[in-house]
């Protein structure tokens, strides 16, 4: 330990003490020693040590971004080496800068604008709510990349923003179906700025109804065994539990921390968004379980239900979905037909301030219910005289 986290291979460097308290507080040795003697994030841990008062994020930012380099951040923080940050905000950030870098002067000086000022601006108000997540910084980047794209298009069809007409602007989007809902920020940006002509528009494509559902007895006995089977990962039970009980994606349960559960003498509680909701007694102690497990293999400094691979970081939600259909328990249907079955019990409104859904969602799934909210509403709002 002391060899890998000194200069000279003998002294300590004091600032590094917290890092060493944590990598040798772990219950069990063995793993921490092989990590040491064999992961790349260890032999650039070494390297980094070795200059302590330059440890920084942007240190970490300006290194190849790979596994090493998010563990050692991870680690960093974890000891409070390094203060915590929102880290999809950063990939946001950080991504944005390495995109910006390669574009030619022409098409910079109008995403810059673009993602600075209107993308990373609005996730920093997110972030600042705590409701970024790894999936919104994915969407973010996808939507810079249809602005570059659309702008490369313009450039092969020797067009400009400023002679662009709506007629360009439809082959574009007919020619571009994948990207066509992705490009609609960049060009209500431009238009809005007075950058292109005006009343350009590229309409939403039409929503498509949820084709994934399950038979209900299907549904149910997935839910059984969630609950029932230990041969199942304690993850995939609590995640696919969630999905199948409260509708909850993958995004948000990778989000819930251990700060989201209450215990009184008779139940245990979750709180979703703002409403905490009683856990089944099974799913309860499953999840008690699973986080006293952690504990036991050096997890403990961890604050996720679902911890991920580096110390500190939640589960990749894409990883986790992987992994719940290796063990035949698929996310989407299960979660297209729970929502189905909330619906019939409880208004669009109220489920969708229950989960955190936006309210037109929860309405398209209700419709397909066939059932009518109306009378409800009249009831909470009713006409006045």
């Amino acid at each position: 330990m002391t060899s890998l986290l000194s200069r000279d291979g003998t002294t300590l460097d004091a600032s590094l003490r917290p890092l060493a308290d944590v990598l040798s507080d772990a219950p069990n040795p063995y793993p921490v020693l092989a990590w040491l003697r064999r992961s790349p994030a260890a032999r650039l841990l070494g390297q980094l040590v070795t200059a302590p008062d330059e440890l920084d994020h942007a240190a970490l930012d300006a290194l190849p971004q790979g596994h090493a380099t998010t563990y050692v951040r991870s680690l960093l923080t974890t000891a409070g080496l390094l203060p915590p940050r929102d880290e999809n905000l950063a990939l946001l950030i950080n991504w944005t800068a390495r995109t910006l870098a390669k574009l030619p002067g022409h098409q910079t000086s109008l995403i810059r604008p673009f993602a600075e000022w209107h993308i990373i601006r609005d996730a920093r108000r997110r972030s600042a709510r705590g409701r970024y997540t790894y999936t919104a910084h994915k969407g973010d980047c996808a939507n810079i990349r249809a602005a570059i794209d659309f702008l490369t298009w313009l450039d092969t069809q020797q067009h400009t923003l400023q002679s662009l007409t709506q007629e360009d602007l439809d082959i574009w989007a007919i020619s571009r179906p994948t990207l066509r809902a992705r490009s609609i920020p960049f060009i209500r940006w431009a238009g809005a700025r007075h950058l292109t002509q005006a009343g350009l528009t590229i309409e939403h494509p039409p929503s498509q109804l949820p084709g994934q559902f399950q038979i209900e007895e299907d549904h149910y006995e997935e839910l059984r065994r969630c609950l029932n089977d230990p041969t199942l990962p304690s993850d995939v039970r609590i995640a696919a539990a969630l999905i199948r009980l409260y509708t909850l994606p993958l995004t948000r349960i990778v989000e819930l921390t251990t700060d989201h559960l209450h215990h009184d003498a008779d139940h245990t509680y979750l709180t979703i968004i703002r409403h905490p909701v009683v856990l089944p007694p099974k799913l309860a102690r499953l999840i008690d379980d699973h986080i006293e497990d952690g504990s036991r293999h050096g997890n403990q400094a961890t604050r996720y239900l679902l911890p991920g691979r580096a110390p500190g970081r939640p589960r990749n939600p894409a990883g986790l979905s992987d992994k719940l259909k290796r063990h035949g328990l698929p996310a989407r249907a299960a979660r297209n037909t729970t929502m189905m079955q909330a619906l019939a019990d409880l208004p669009p409104v109220v489920l969708s301030d229950l989960i955190g859904i936006q309210p037109r969602t929860a309405e398209r799934f209700a419709a397909m219910t066939g059932e009518n909210w109306s009378h409800y509403l009249a009831g909470r709002h009713p006409a006045r005289a």
